[in-house]
């Protein structure tokens, strides 16, 4: 996740660090953007459109704190100047040859694949939509966003980002997967929250073992369909065997990865707006679970084994 908002200022105190005779902040000249600016982004393997809104200096360099145009505020970063681009139709080009390659619009009926979480990835919800490569807005789509937005909102801690940020990497860029099965697992984990609910509350309520069952129903149906990236899907068809629940195999890191979908998933779910509350509430409550306890239910560091040959070029999930 970006660095936390410093307000725009060097050092020295000056917006933007344009004093460059003030001990080694950067020459003002070699500031390629400036507050305002739109500009194209890069986020994880994707090109999106955001704005700068405020420009400093760390460790003698630029950096610039973007907006991503569409999007909640959560969203919004700092990234270095190497993660932006000029809105040029040489980029724009660019970004719809990235776009298809991705291959975004076949396999995602939205146009948007809500899982891959590339470096510096925001997960409190679906990444950003991809404004210029489509022109304008997609009205259909922010309706769906919108609409989803309104049903249930489950926001991510910084360090459960950071976890997802970290997941993506292990597997995408330097081929290393969770080694399985996990320990604990997934039932593992929901065990474990039901037993933490029960000592807080006094009483094992009927309402949070429903809940924890339809996370682990959404888990096996959402997993090979949603939650895994290519180069895991061999790995997936060895270790799920012999109508084996995957909540058994897998653990934490994919669960983590459920979260960023349910928003999606809840959206077609037809229930009323208090028990959606209630149920938002409960989610969340869950996902501070995973943060306090995030030492134990996660890797720091997966076990080194290889993606099988001939999977290396696979896109994100």
């Amino acid at each position: 996740m970006g660095s936390s908002n410093t307000g725009g200022k060097d050092d020295s105190g000056n917006a933007g660090g344009s004093d460059s005779s003030n001990g080694g902040l950067p020459d003002p000249t070699t500031r390629l953007y400036s507050e305002g600016e739109k500009v194209l982004a890069y986020h994880g393997p994707r090109i999106y459109e955001a704005k700068v809104q405020k420009i400093e200096t760390r460790k003698k360099e630029w950096r610039y704190f973007v907006h991503y145009l569409g999007w909640n505020k959560n969203w919004d970063e700092w990234v270095s100047a190497d993660r932006l681009m000029k809105i040029t139709d040489e980029n724009i080009q660019k970004q719809l040859a990235l776009e298809k390659k991705l291959g975004a619009d076949k396999h995602h009926k939205s146009g948007r694949s809500a899982q891959t979480k590339p470096k510096d990835a925001k997960m409190d919800k679906e990444e950003p939509k991809n404004n210029v490569a489509k022109g304008k807005k997609r009205k259909t789509d922010e309706k769906e966003s919108i609409s989803a937005e309104k049903l249930v909102k489950i926001q991510m801690p910084s360090t459960l980002k950071k976890q997802l940020v970290d997941d993506w990497e292990f597997v995408s860029q330097k081929d290393k997967l969770v080694k399985l099965p996990r320990s604990p697992n997934v039932d593992d984990i929901l065990k474990k929250y039901l037993e933490y609910r029960t000592r807080k509350d006094g009483t094992m309520t009927d309402s949070i073992t429903e809940i924890l069952n339809g996370l682990r129903c959404y888990f096996d149906k959402a997993l090979p369909l949603m939650l895994l990236y290519k180069k895991e899907r061999q790995q997936y068809h060895e270790a799920v065997t012999n109508n084996v629940s995957p909540s058994t195999v897998y653990g934490a890191e994919h669960l983590l990865r459920l979260f960023v979908k349910l928003p999606e998933l809840l959206a077609y779910v037809n229930m009323e707006e208090e028990t959606m509350t209630r149920l938002q509430q409960k989610l969340v409550d869950f996902i501070r679970f995973l943060q306090k306890n995030q030492s134990t239910f996660f890797l720091s560091v997966y076990d080194g084994s290889k993606v099988a040959e001939g999977t290396t070029k696979g896109k994100e999930i």
